[in-house]
């Protein structure tokens, strides 16, 4: 690691978490990216290794032409970019040399593509024993290792879609991307642990996250459900019907304290507010919503008596709100302590003052496109500040990786250039 103290001083200077860690990024799309990228936040130098070709995503959902896409340039940001054909015999060599420059060794390739290179982990181990190989698969070893894997694919064969959207509809995805960003924080997890393993093994490891496992740890809460139908239906379910599958439930939690999403003025598409009930709301509830005797009444006045009418319930309340906007919904909530949240939208949340305030909306210079909007650190060290930079262009660091650092010569540059191996 590097030295940050200041020997004049005596006292640490601005430095970063993973400050001295080198990390080859050979991942592409979203997945592993997004892991490599929160590496790269937290100050890891991450060489992002890429076909001459470069990164799929460049290209795809492209908004302007020739410059590489939003898909891109939000998973990418704060990495080096050096190309390489690891195909070819050169190729290979410098790879080898990469490997054993590396702290961390990222891919999310198809089952056994690292291996079929050449590089299986005993070879990596032999070149750079203290390396940690960190491998995002969609599924693990079984029946489904080599089945294509996708976001949404994940999501059906993890639990979640199976247990989202309504009684009556078909299961639904999430919009949160659970199964790939999701897939790489927990990579980032098994990363750091086994970074911080070596410090007292002196050895690094495989880390190996699959998809279908990442998507299944967000979803124990159903599958604590599911053993709970061995004892009856589940009363904080809105359902009125169970068999012996959790059922779809639509915006209820799910959990002890029962919530919903009720409408609110004028009526569009994301005038809503989440709202939970809890013991201690309902009298300040029933008032708000001008139902006062519901306080007392013993058909309402208790959790026991409210679950078997939570349909009832929450159409009551949204009666009320359905009146007013949701920020005044939100407002008279509020002043009650009733746990609540609006639904905002993707426009309002890239407008809302206070998450540009806690950099987690950031404006971001990019030499093509100019400047773009994405998505800040969620991690927030105090003695690791972030700064979001920009994704590299294709092949931008090959000069400086290769001759600066791997000791090529101009000429040989060239050549590796012209014969296709960078």
């Amino acid at each position: 690691m590097t030295d940050t103290t200041d020997t004049t001083a005596g006292t640490p200077v601005a430095s970063k978490a993973l400050q001295g860690i080198r990390v080859l990024d050979m991942t592409h799309v979203q997945s592993g990216p997004s892991a490599t990228q929160l590496l790269a936040w937290l100050g890891a130098d991450v060489v992002k290794l890429e076909a001459p070709s470069g990164d799929i995503t460049r290209k795809q959902l492209r908004d302007l032409p020739d410059v590489d896409s939003l898909y891109f340039t939000m998973l990418n940001c704060n990495k080096r970019s050096i190309t390489l054909n690891t195909k070819s015999e050169r190729g290979k060599e410098l790879l080898t040399e990469l490997i054993r420059r590396s702290d961390v060794m990222v891919e999310n390739f198809g089952p056994g593509a690292v291996d079929r290179m050449g590089f299986t982990w005993d070879r990596i181990q032999e070149i750079n024993p203290r390396i940690v190989y960190a491998s995002i698969k969609g599924f693990g070893e079984g029946p489904y290792t080599n089945f294509k894997a996708y976001e949404v694919v994940a999501q059906a064969m993890g639990g979640s879609m199976s247990t989202t959207g309504f009684e009556d509809g078909p299961p639904l995805a999430t919009g949160a991307q659970i199964g790939d960003s999701g897939t790489g924080i927990h990579a980032v997890a098994g990363i750091l642990a086994a970074l911080l393993q070596r410090e007292s093994t002196g050895r690094g490891q495989r880390v190996n996250v699959a998809m279908q496992h990442a998507v299944l740890n967000l979803c124990r809460v159903k599958l604590r459900d599911q053993q709970r139908l061995a004892h009856g239906p589940l009363a904080e379910y809105p359902n009125e019907d169970f068999g012996d599958e959790v059922p779809r439930s639509g915006n209820a939690s799910g959990g002890g304290q029962p919530g919903w999403a009720v409408k609110c003025a004028p009526g569009g598409p994301n005038d809503y507010v989440y709202v939970i009930v809890q013991p201690v709301g309902w009298q300040p509830l029933s008032e708000l919503i001008g139902r006062p005797e519901l306080a007392g009444d013993p058909e309402w006045a208790t959790p026991e008596a409210r679950l078997p009418k939570l349909n009832k319930m929450f159409q009551l309340i949204e009666e009320w709100s359905s009146t007013l906007p949701k920020w005044e919904v939100l407002e008279k909530l509020n002043a009650h302590n009733i746990p609540c949240g609006p639904i905002l939208s993707t426009k309002e949340i890239i407008e809302d003052a206070s998450l540009v305030a806690n950099e987690m909306v950031v404006e971001v210079e990019h030499p093509q496109r100019g400047s773009f909007t994405t998505v800040g650190s969620p991690l927030k060290l105090s003695d690791s500040p972030v700064d979001v930079t920009s994704s590299p262009l294709l092949g931008q660091h090959n000069e400086e990786v290769f001759v600066g650092e791997l000791g090529l010569g101009d000429e040989e540059l060239r050549l590796l250039k012209s014969n296709g191996v960078i």
